[in-house]
């Protein structure tokens, strides 16, 4: 075990690749440079409010001590660091926006394993030349979502980002939460986050932008050998690309699995390793509604909402595909690969839904009966957690609408009208005689669905008001939270299991946010 501060760091994308190495942070433009070096800026007084044990355990890190908290806050860099911010472009809501790059991340430096290594990460730590016009910090708000989400999602089964720590910095940072021109000071804080890679599709589509195919090919080689060691080959580019269609598609299916909604699928939130990345405006559905979209920044067209993320996500792999195309001398394999990615989800997508529906496999005629249970749900609107976990307790002997109304009462926001109540028993006495025509038990049946429905899920308003709290000095709910999260397929922790309450669907940031944080 090694503390943060006395472990030797290696640097292998820094030693690998051109970059800016001045450290001034004013923002730029550079041509030919995957990334810039910049050193995090002090902060005033950096106090551990949060602490990964399982992943530190994992990394084989010890429990910070106070050189360690300094390396967490930004105030500190050994001398083996060499922090630098990537140089990335991307595709926001649909348009080119040419350079972006890290503008308030910082990446200390990768902690060697013996199975490769882990990029280190300061979210909040200050400008960068990718700062554009912003301070390059973050809000207290917005890192209590990001640490705990981070980890949310890796307990949930969920490909993601981790997140090591949550550090307050003791200054305040002004932030207009809503772009409505209504700024206001709120407490900075910082979240190391770590991945064997950030990598996204922006760093790719960056240098193709720029005709710097040398660049291009030597990054795409250099992931290939670090993080896709199985392919090789001639073909390699194009089976690298159908990898990552793959572990993007799988990535979106677990999303809707436990109904995550990301918020910002830009091309630069995409991980090359089909990890979830970037927790900004996201939330968990609530009610079920595939048109929510959780990011203001995303109204009128919510094209990021929750039943547009498996298109998007083909958008954004589209958008791959155009930038190492030029690498090759024939696209349409190409082009195969990605057309490949609808078949992929799909099947995918019908494995998750049976699981969670408890059926033994899912056949060709389960698949219209899968529709039509979305179909109704989309109508009836039921609280999407606690709707399958009630369907995990249904009585499937004799089905009908009295039957079903009290069933799942607690999980409607609205009681359904008659037309809509006739319409969810229907299916739901589908789903029964399907139930029966299982090759397993009903108590097989109900350890599946337990396994794949998660009781707990952070909702919106937890976070909130978590976040609320520790500005008061109040750390309970977020420490609650913390363990929540570990186990959110048990009932330890079925005090969380209940409705979004009404308050929380007018508070602002306890349904939707904005880009802002």
């Amino acid at each position: 075990m090694n503390t943060l501060s006395n472990k030797e760091y290696s640097n292998d994308f820094v030693n690998a690749f051109p970059g800016d190495k001045s450290g001034k942070t004013h923002p730029r433009q550079t041509p030919g440079m995957l990334y810039s070096l910049v050193v995090p800026t002090p902060v005033n007084k950096p106090d551990l409010i949060g602490w990964s044990e399982d992943l530190a355990k994992e990394l084989g890190i010890e429990n910070p001590q106070a050189s360690d908290i300094e390396i967490l806050g930004g105030n500190l860099v050994t001398t083996t660091m060499q922090p630098y911010a990537a140089c990335y472009a991307g595709h926001q809501f649909g348009n080119w926006a040419g350079q972006l790059g890290d503008g308030r991340a910082i990446t200390l430096g990768e902690w060697p394993m013996h199975d490769g290594s882990w990029e280190i990460q300061l979210k909040g730590a200050g400008p960068t030349a990718y700062s554009r016009r912003a301070d390059g910090r973050a809000v207290l708000r917005s890192s209590v979502r990001e640490y705990l989400m981070s980890e949310a999602m890796y307990y949930l089964g969920v490909p993601t980002t981790r997140a090591l720590s949550l550090v307050s910095t003791g200054d305040n940072v002004l932030r207009d939460m809503f772009y409505n021109g209504n700024a206001a000071y709120e407490p900075g804080a910082i979240v190391a986050r770590v991945a064997p890679t950030f990598l996204r599709f922006g760093n790719f589509e960056m240098p193709a932008s720029r005709n710097e195919f040398e660049n291009l090919r030597k990054l795409i080689d250099w992931t290939i050998q670090r993080y896709f060691t199985e392919i090789k080959g001639e073909d390699k580019i194009v089976r690298w690309f159908g990898e990552v269609v793959k572990r993007t598609a799988k990535m979106v299916v677990e999303w809707l699995r436990v109904g995550f909604v990301h918020g910002v699928m830009n091309s630069d939130n995409m991980s090359i390793l089909g990890l979830t990345i970037d927790y900004g405006p996201y939330s968990f559905l609530d009610n079920y509604d595939p048109d929510f979209t959780p990011n203001t920044t995303d109204l009128p067209g919510k094209r990021y909402a929750f039943g547009k993320q498996a298109s998007i996500a083909y958008w954004n792999l589209g958008c791959l595909a155009n930038a190492i195309a030029p690498l090759l001398k024939d696209t349409e394999p190409l082009g195969k690969v990605l057309q490949g990615y609808e078949q992929i989800f799909w099947t995918t997508y019908y494995e998750m839904m049976g699981r969670k529906l408890g059926f033994d496999k899912v056949y060709n005629e389960d698949i219209e009966l899968i529709t039509q249970i979305e179909k109704v749900l989309t109508e009836v609107q039921p609280d999407m957690t606690i709707f399958y976990q009630l369907l995990i307790q249904f009585p499937l002997e004799k089905v009908d609408s009295g039957l079903v109304k009290t069933h799942f009462e607690n999980s409607f926001y609205i009681q359904p009208d008659e037309i809509s109540l006739s319409e969810l028993t229907k299916v739901l006495v589908a789903y029964a005689e399907r139930i029966k025509k299982n090759n397993i038990s009903i108590s097989e049946s109900a350890e599946i669905m337990r396994a794949n429905n998660p009781r707990f899920i952070l909702r919106n308003y937890l976070l909130h008001q978590s976040a609320e709290e520790l500005v008061k000095g109040d750390d309970k709910l977020f420490k609650e939270l913390q363990e929540a999260i570990k186990t959110p397929y048990s009932n330890k922790w079925d005090k969380f299991m209940v409705k979004r309450p009404g308050w929380a669907s007018q508070k602002a940031g306890c349904s939707m946010l904005s880009c802002s944080s």
